[in-house]
């Protein structure tokens, strides 16, 4: 087997992490399965997305590329904090009892990351990587609670090797919060598989499809979109909305949708979980939607969004508002367009968009240029051999 810088540096290593559909911690075990001699890759529910209370934890083990092992825990229904003590107890036990010295360990999230330097204590790992994927001031309601999430995170960034951050807003927000610097920071953005996703030229496009991707809350602003319909079809009768995912506002949007009886133009695919299948279906789309509600979306501000790139990356141009760090830097690349948070403001620039054939295939070309700079290779490679 033909090994790359980062599996010679790094031979066995293990990946910890909360999982709800897909994320970062997925792509980074896909990147190293076959750079690595031992892979153990432990998920536990995401309990923030509450269909995750039906799931249970698992690991996997690859040897040499191949799949060796996996074992499903045992599940049971209780309060949120117990499942978290659960979770670490069981990544405790399957790592101590891995009969494998670990080079590596990559704690997605900070409980994850501190259990990783109690492994480290005990001579079971040698480096500890805190993979933040997250990060915000007020992450509970209850102080209590919320004080504790801080205080873990605050050991995690002080005491592991290396904290890799989504975006640099998040070590901003640690040096006001606690006023001071923290050392061996990195900002790891999200990347997206670009050579896996098979892009369409603009005449292969459905030419007045617009496409969300995604988990389907309130705060990501999908209702504007159907809003914004009614005044688009007007003047582009054939407009479609293309909504792939789930989510608890999801009965809403088709409650809304049937009020203003826009049945024909607004299709729901629900959760896809093959992945080529949802990139697939987005390169065929003329535009992507990413319409954040600023006033209530206190996660989108300090991390950099999957679903962004994964648009990008399919070379599809991006409508967008001014909350995430990445918003900025796809206007300046002319891949996409900042538009205030309204139905006005949105469908004006969706209309426009569709309208101008030599502008939507120019921003799919600078697109595509800009995705490339963020290959899943590319950035893990670079984050691992900082």
């Amino acid at each position: 087997m033909v090994r790359g810088k980062v599996g010679l540096k790094y031979k066995n290593v293990v990946i910890v992490t909360h999982e709800a559909t897909t994320g970062p911690a997925l792509d980074l075990r896909d990147y190293l399965i076959a750079k690595t001699t031992n892979l153990l890759f432990i998920s536990h529910p995401l309990l923030f997305v509450p269909t995750s209370y039906a799931k249970s934890s698992y690991f996997e083990l690859y040897k040499n590329g191949k799949l060796k092992k996996k074992y499903i825990a045992f599940h049971f229904k209780g309060p949120e904090l117990l499942h978290y003590l659960k979770d670490s107890i069981l990544t405790f036990y399957w790592m101590m009892t891995s009969g494998i010295k670990w080079d590596l360990y990559i704690g997605n999230g900070n409980l994850n990351a501190f259990v990783g330097l109690m492994l480290r204590v005990l001579g079971k790992v040698n480096r500890v990587v805190f993979y933040c994927i997250d990060y915000v001031p007020k992450r509970f309601d209850n102080p209590t609670l919320n004080n504790f999430y801080h205080q873990i995170d605050k050991l995690a960034v002080q005491y592991c090797d290396k904290t890799w951050n989504l975006s640099h807003r998040m070590a901003v927000a640690r040096r006001k919060k606690w006023s001071k610097n923290f050392k061996n920071q990195i900002t790891v953005p999200i990347g997206g598989w670009f050579d896996r996703i098979k892009r369409k030229p603009l005449d292969q496009v459905h030419n007045s499809e617009i496409i969300y991707m995604g988990a389907i809350l309130e705060k990501q602003g999908i209702q504007l979109v159907i809003k914004a319909m009614t005044e688009i079809k007007k003047v582009i009768p054939n407009v479609s909305l293309v909504i792939i995912g789930r989510g608890p506002y999801e009965n809403e949007l088709k409650k809304l949708t049937k009020k203003l009886k826009l049945e024909k133009h607004v299709k729901f695919l629900g959760y896809i979980e093959d992945h080529k299948t949802v990139e697939n279906i987005i390169a065929k789309s003329s535009l992507a939607m990413a319409m954040y509600n600023p006033n209530n979306n206190p996660f989108t501000y300090y991390t950099d969004p999957g679903k962004v790139k994964a648009y990008l990356a399919s070379g599809v141009p991006v409508i967008i508002t001014d909350l995430p760090f990445v918003a900025k830097q796809i206007e300046r690349a002319k891949c996409g367009v900042i538009v205030e948070y309204n139905e006005k403001s949105l469908a004006g620039k969706i209309i426009e968009f569709l309208k101008d054939k030599n502008k939507l295939k120019k921003y799919r070309l600078n697109a595509v240029k800009f995705a490339k700079a963020y290959d899943w290779n590319k950035v893990f490679e670079k984050a691992l051999n900082e």
